[in-house]
């Protein structure tokens, strides 16, 4: 990878943030340099992991959300599917498999989350796109 200043790295990040989760989630983050927290996750995680070529957008979301499984946190999960629907990543039957898949790796308590995460992205972008 190039060796990018601090700026180059947060502006790669928040452009990657706007690819991962669709336009306008940048937002969120920017002015973010003031916090160590957002400015590292912002130029790091996303301009530095995230932009990587080793795999697609799509492909670390899978790994994202498999990991995300294993934690049994919904919340994190909508994001992510919401941002897969977003980008046309992942089909509604594609969206399906997951929870069964991952049901007999990451347990049926942290799968339940993972498939209620993946209910409310699809309500929430539905919802979104009919009002």
């Amino acid at each position: 990878m190039d060796k990018l200043s601090d700026d180059e790295r947060y502006a790669r990040g928040l452009d990657i943030v706007e690819q991962v989760y669709g336009p306008g989630s940048s937002a969120l983050m920017k002015g973010g340099e003031a916090s160590p927290f957002v400015s590292e996750t912002v130029a790091h995680l996303f301009g530095e992991i995230w932009s990587r070529p080793g795999l697609s957008i799509r492909d670390r979301r899978l790994l994202v959300l498999g990991a995300t499984a294993m934690l049994g946190r919904s919340e994190l999960v909508e994001i992510q599917v919401k941002g897969a629907i977003l980008n046309g990543e992942l089909s509604d039957e594609e969206l399906e498999e997951i929870p069964l898949h991952l049901l007999f790796y990451a347990g049926a308590g942290n799968v339940t989350s993972l498939y209620r995460g993946i209910q409310a992205a699809k309500a929430s972008v539905k919802q979104e796109k009919s009002g």
